[in-house]
């Protein structure tokens, strides 16, 4: 049994997968998204996600800190353009995010053996997904009325707002 084993060991020697997970982590850096089975994804993110964390924290802290989060980087990945791109292009763009640093959307099945695919992506990088949300929260705002009079009686507003818009559409009409 295998009672509180929650590595995915991926059918190889424990060499081979942590090289495939380094090489498969360098191009998720460079290319923001790749296309793999859906094991391997699940793995990929349980493997990528911690060090964006440290790429990130990076910024807020020591440069102590930052270095040893930068060997830790290397460290697992063994590409140092992968780490340069990871502290500063990746870093910058998830820096407000608290977590969930990756997406995997599935394909369907590979025609040659029938595996499940996956593509595994860098949420933040997704232009087509964050195309219709804003890029910053504003403000709250309270949900009272403005201009409104805690003692006006409710129907004295609604008189005023019709004869606002009835100005409006007399203006309006005098303009044509």
């Amino acid at each position: 049994m295998r009672h509180g084993k929650k590595v995915n060991h991926l059918g190889r020697k424990t060499a081979h997968r942590k090289a495939m997970l380094a090489n498969m982590a360098c191009s998720l850096i460079e290319h923001k998204r790749i296309n793999t089975t859906v094991a391997k994804a699940k793995a990929l993110k349980r493997f990528v996600e911690p060090l964006i964390t440290k790429a990130k924290a990076e910024n807020n802290v020591t440069t102590e800190k930052g270095t040893h989060n930068r060997r830790i980087a290397f460290k697992n990945l063994r590409d140092k353009y992968a780490v340069t791109e990871l502290f500063s292009v990746v870093s910058e763009k998830v820096g407000d995010r608290p977590g969930g640093y990756t997406r995997i959307i599935k394909l369907g099945n590979r025609l040659g053996d029938n595996a499940d695919m996956a593509m595994i992506e860098l949420v933040d990088f997704n232009e087509i997904y964050n195309a219709d949300k804003p890029k910053k929260k504003t403000t709250r705002r309270s949900r009272r009325g403005k201009g409104v009079k805690a003692d006006t009686p409710p129907v004295a507003v609604a008189e005023a707002k019709t004869e606002s818009q009835d100005t409006e559409v007399k203006a309006d009409d005098s303009e044509e």
